[in-house]
């Protein structure tokens, strides 16, 4: 029961962040913008994504740009402040992914799919038996076919991945939002995770 409590919070969390990702919040862009800034550049949707990707693990892993979102967690569920903001960052970055593949990220099936990528390689399996096959061009008719049993299947597989990936780290057990120290949440920041987690949304957005 208290399992998929947490995986209810998880999954309240992950809707908190793609809204702020979506739409910002001041001083950040929303992910669009944050697309869009890269899609100005003369390279290709792949190129591109990279570029965000690289730009993600060097600048948006550092405990100052972190300490930054100190005013986005304010949030009306129980879940520590240095997974939300992770969170968020993350969910930013996959959905700009998304957004440069001309993706409609304001699609509820495209969200699911921005937050299977969350899970890094289980996202391949979790996407598969969707029947969406990671690596091949994801059309926007393939994502329109994505029917809501499925959507809400992958929804749960996804929950339960992370309530095991934060679980196991200790970090969800906490109760209590931690304070938004940078060093805190700079630690929770995995680069090689965040890179993987960019590799797999490039590889299910876009085609190379």
């Amino acid at each position: 029961m208290s399992n998929e409590l947490s995986e209810s919070k998880i999954m309240q969390a992950l809707d908190w962040a793609y809204d702020k990702a979506i739409n910002g919040v001041s001083g950040l862009d929303s992910a669009s913008e944050l697309a869009d800034s890269y899609m100005k550049k003369n390279s290709s949707p792949a190129d591109m994504a990279n570029s965000l990707i690289r730009w993600q693990n060097t600048k948006a892993g550092t405990s100052g740009f972190l300490t930054g979102l100190g005013g986005i967690i304010t949030m009306p569920v129980t879940i520590p402040a240095n997974i939300a903001s992770v969170m968020y960052v993350q969910i930013r970055m996959i959905a700009a992914i998304a957004h440069i593949g001309g993706h409609d990220i304001k699609d509820d099936r495209v969200k699911t799919l921005v937050y299977a990528c969350l899970t890094g390689n289980a996202a391949k399996d979790i996407i598969k038996d969707a029947g969406i096959v990671i690596g091949t061009k994801l059309t926007t008719n393939a994502i329109k076919n994505i029917s809501g049993k499925t959507l809400i299947e992958i929804n749960k597989k996804v929950g339960f991945r992370l309530f095991t990936k934060f679980g196991e780290k200790g970090v969800i057990n906490l109760g209590k939002a931690v304070p938004l120290v940078g060093g805190i949440i700079g630690g929770s920041m995995d680069s090689i995770a965040t890179n993987t987690i960019g590799n797999i949304a490039r590889d299910t957005f876009i085609t190379n």
